[in-house]
Formats: C-alpha cells, structure tokens, sequence
C-alpha cells in the first residue's frame, strides 16, 4: 500500500524502530537539531514527519511529531529539529537529557498533503520553527541543483531566532523579523506583507506554508491578497504540543 507521491508511506512506516542519536546541534536558544541513523532506513519526501516515542521505566509514554528537516538523500540519517517549550514532556527531555549515542524510538515517514517532489516550482512561506519542513525542500533543491524552482519566505521575531541561521541565507531565500531586524537590513521590522510576496509570485507554483495557527492564517492571507489562488496553497499548522 502506497499513500505518498514518492511511494516513501507504506505500513512498514508505522513500525516503530530505534534511530541513534549521532549528534546535537544548537540551532537557536530555544532549539536543537538531532540528526539520527535509522538502522532500518526509509526514504522520505521534504516535507514528512516522524513521530517520536519516549517510554518512562514505569510504560507510560509519550509521543509527538517532528518535521525533517534534511533533504531526501539515501544516507538512512534524518534530522530532526525540536524547539524547546515550557512545560514540554518530550522536548525538554530531549534537550536536557539526550546526548549522541543515545537511542530514541520513532516511526516514519509520515504525510502525503504537505510534501515536495523535488521537481516543480515551490513558493515556500515558513514562521518561526515552521521553517523545518520547508528546510528540507530548500536543502534538496540546493543538493540536486534545481535552486531556481523554489522561493523561500522566512518569518523570524529577530536575528537570535532565525533557524539555520549559518546555511538558510542565499538567492532562493527572503528573510522578514517581525520584531528586530538587524543593521543594515533592507527592511524594518515588521510582520510578512503583500510587498514581500508579490515579487516572488512566479505563477502556476504550489505555495507552501507552515507556522503557528496564527501565522499560517496571515500568511494565507496575504498570499491570496498577492493573487495566488487558493486552491495552489497548501497549509500545515503547528500546535503547542512539547
């Protein structure tokens, strides 16, 4: 049973295996990336998610899902990036407690709805944490050389909270903070706005959001303002789950 474009979500995919942590790296002060090695590797589209299981010695469990953030490549690696949230029963723990050369139970890929090809044009809109799906786009279409069919438009609060700070910036990308922009920025501070989408509109694309619920709503806003129809647009939201 096939229930993706790149034939990557079949029943096996819902089997639980143990990944290695292989390393941790901070991508903001309130997120870290964990790349993992799947001993029984999947291939996966940009844009799908794992779920994450932790078991306490007393069985109970929890779980919670996590967007790739690394590009289809073959290596059986994934990279998952976890922000931080007050209160969050998984991602604190892995932030306080896992290290490289742990073992953490997950279960992938997951989705069919929010996924790139890799092969046609893309206009990618991504808020705060809601940038590690489209990561993975924008990293495959760099990896195979087709940069020039993808647009990134990122949404960052300030420079201390842009994810991928040191790899995202290039032609394909905009960058808009909402709250501090840095010196000599072309643009002050301000939240996403027809003028940062408009000219990044090509026509014909699929358009690609992803964000907080209030994001992905203003976004969605701004972008039919922009002219693009409703039905190219495709929508994930993400919640406060931790």
């Amino acid at each position: 049973m096939s229930l993706t474009p790149g034939d990557t979500t079949h029943r096996r995919t819902l089997r639980w295996q143990t990944a290695r942590v292989l390393s941790v790296r901070d991508e903001t002060p309130r997120a870290r990336t964990f790349r993992l090695a799947l001993p029984e590797p999947r291939p996966h589209l940009a844009g799908q998610h794992y779920v994450l299981r932790l078991t306490a010695p007393d069985g109970y469990t929890a779980s919670r899902s996590y967007s790739v953030a690394s590009a289809p490549d073959g290596s059986g690696e994934i990279e998952l990036t976890v922000e931080r949230l007050e209160g969050g029963e998984v991602s604190e723990f892995l932030h306080e407690v896992v290290q490289p050369g742990d073992e953490l139970e997950v279960r992938g890929p997951i989705g069919g709805f929010f996924v790139w090809t890799g092969d046609t044009s893309a206009l990618l809109v991504g808020g705060g944490s809601g940038v590690v799906p489209l990561m993975a786009m924008l990293r495959e279409a760099r990896a195979t050389g087709h940069s020039d069919l993808v647009r990134l438009v990122v949404s960052a609060r300030s420079p201390g909270e842009l994810y991928y700070a040191d790899e995202l910036p290039g032609p394909e990308t905009v960058v808009v903070y909402t709250r501090q922009a840095p010196p000599g920025a072309g643009r002050t501070a301000g939240r996403i706005a027809v003028a940062d989408i408009a000219p990044l509109v090509r026509g014909g694309e699929d358009v690609y959001v992803c964000g907080s619920p209030g994001f992905a709503d203003a976004a969605t806003g701004v972008l039919l303002e922009a002219g693009v129809p409703v039905e190219r647009i495709r929508v994930e939201r993400f919640g406060p789950s931790g």
